[in-house]
């Protein structure tokens, strides 16, 4: 390890251990990192907007005007960008607003049917697959469980009629399958969290401490 690499070792060691500080109580160690991990996503968000989408598609293009004819579209996604800057306007911030419905209508045209497809259409297709069909009995009871729950989840969540009965029976079902759903998804992000911390120590035991002592005394 070189002596560079060392000093950025010490940092990201710092910086790692600034975070973790927050555990024993806010302290301006970790108040230093977090405005640094701030400050550091916002410049490479607009040096990545820069680069690939200001530059390339307004600014180029306008620079060479000489050369070829202005398309006078590339002009209105700059005119709407500049509409939300006024945002820090008291007075004209009433402008951004076309920019944000603009936004937010494409957004929800674009992702509605993507959401749709995926999560309703391709499920319930997935949910209606013929388990008596299926390669092996471990499969065909798969899809046997998979058909019951979504059902029954459905089911509970039907309030126009009282849960009693079958369909109180089948509510009833329909909460264990949500349960173990809510269990498994939670289980699933604190093993994400737990692998990263796991990521972090081993960097601070073999990267940073390793490292250093490896460095000082060969």
């Amino acid at each position: 390890m070189t002596g560079l690499e060392l000093f950025w070792t010490w940092v990201a060691a710092f910086l790692t251990l600034s975070i973790y500080s927050f555990l024993y109580k806010d302290n301006v160690f970790y108040k230093i990192a977090e405005h640094l991990v701030v400050g550091v996503s916002v410049g490479y968000i607009f040096t990545i907007n820069w680069f690939q989408g200001l530059h390339p598609y307004l600014f180029h293009p306008l620079a060479k005007s000489g050369q070829e004819p202005i398309n006078l579209l590339r002009l209105i996604p700059f005119f709407l960008g500049l509409l939300f800057l006024l945002r820090i306007s008291r007075k004209y911030n009433w402008l951004s607003r076309f920019t944000i419905a603009l936004v937010m209508g494409i957004s929800c045209g674009v992702s509605i049917p993507y959401t749709i497809e995926a999560r309703l259409i391709e499920q319930t297709k997935a949910s209606m697959i013929d388990f008596t069909q299926q390669p092996s009995i471990w499969a065909g009871i798969c899809s046997a469980i998979i058909l019951v729950g979504t059902i029954a989840t459905l089911v509970f969540f039907f309030f126009s009629k009282e849960h009693k009965g079958v369909l109180g029976g089948t509510a009833r079902v329909g909460i264990v399958f949500i349960m173990v759903g809510f269990g498994a998804s939670f289980g699933y992000t604190v093993m994400a969290r737990v692998s990263l911390l796991i990521g972090r120590l081993n960097f601070l035991i073999n990267d940073w401490a390793k490292g250093t002592y490896h460095f000082i005394f060969g």
